[in-house]
């Protein structure tokens, strides 16, 4: 499954740019712009950062941990959508959503790793695309204030969105609602932004970095697949028999991804499942 070329795509938009779109401009997709020998998609929430935002505003401001963790199962083993689970947690969320990032901005973490991480992709040509099942607004204001505005500006993000109630404000109480990237049953299908990478002929390896429920439609679709120790989509990964290499930050997602693009070792060497 592995492939060790890039594919040039000189007419690229920056990433930064697409926002909350499909990520491609004119036919082509944005991060074969710079001709990468390898792409890193990631989810945002519980990876990138160590706590999960929405996790976090729905514990403390909404309908609180019991009936988010029993809808996270209710996903994981198939009874229920995560379209329909994510928009429940969010609509039990009335703080105004200014607020809401203020509150985010004072509460979550960035994976002590993830910094050095990201500068090694920088200096090496491996493009950093954020998948998420998050909101645009929030992921943008916590990469700020976390990694800094120049790094979120050599970042292709792809998520959810934010919208306002009828009549109402953001900024209000019981004013805003999760705007949904697509109309599948995931909210955001993720596969959807890898698939058109993979399906190249001569094409980068690929690499995905998940944690939980949000991430099931993108487990099978890369070369190799990181799934957070302990968390939900190890879980999945067991019970769909999907290859994997469980991680505790991104010190051993850097050491992996290393040695994968320095040719020392396989995508499936790599895929160790629980480590």
């Amino acid at each position: 499954m592995t492939q060790t070329n890039g594919t040039n795509g000189t007419n690229g938009s920056n990433g930064a740019s697409n926002g909350a779109s499909n990520g491609t401009s004119n036919g082509t997709l944005p991060a074969l712009r710079t001709n990468p020998k390898a792409i890193f998609f990631t989810d945002f929430d519980g990876t990138i950062t160590l706590q999960d935002s929405n996790d976090f505003m729905t514990d403390n401001l909404g309908f609180g941990p019991k009936l988010r963790k029993q809808g996270n199962q209710d996903v994981l083993f198939g009874r229920r959508t995560f379209r329909d689970s994510f928009q429940e947690m969010m609509d039990s969320v009335k703080t105004p959503y200014d607020q809401c990032i203020a509150t985010l901005l004072k509460n979550v973490q960035l994976d002590p790793c993830f910094a050095e991480f990201f500068a090694w992709t920088r200096a090496n040509n491996v493009p950093v695309v954020v998948l998420s099942g998050g909101m645009q607004p929030i992921i943008r204001a916590l990469l700020a204030h976390l990694v800094g505005e120049d790094a979120v500006e050599h970042m292709q993000i792809v998520s959810n969105d934010v919208q306002a109630r009828p009549g109402k404000s953001i900024n209000e109480e019981d004013g805003w609602t999760i705007k949904f990237h697509d109309d599948s049953d995931f909210g955001h299908d993720k596969s959807l932004e890898i698939k058109p990478y993979a399906a190249l002929p001569n094409r980068p390896i690929l690499f995905y970095a998940g944690d939980g429920v949000s991430d099931l439609s993108a487990a099978k679709e890369t070369d190799l697949l990181f799934a957070k120790a302990g968390r939900d989509l190890v879980t999945y990964c067991e019970n769909e028999k999907v290859p994997f290499v469980t991680f505790e930050d991104f010190s051993d997602i850097h050491k992996v991804v290393r040695d994968v693009v320095e040719g020392k070792i396989t995508v499936k060497e790599a895929a160790k499942g629980r480590l």
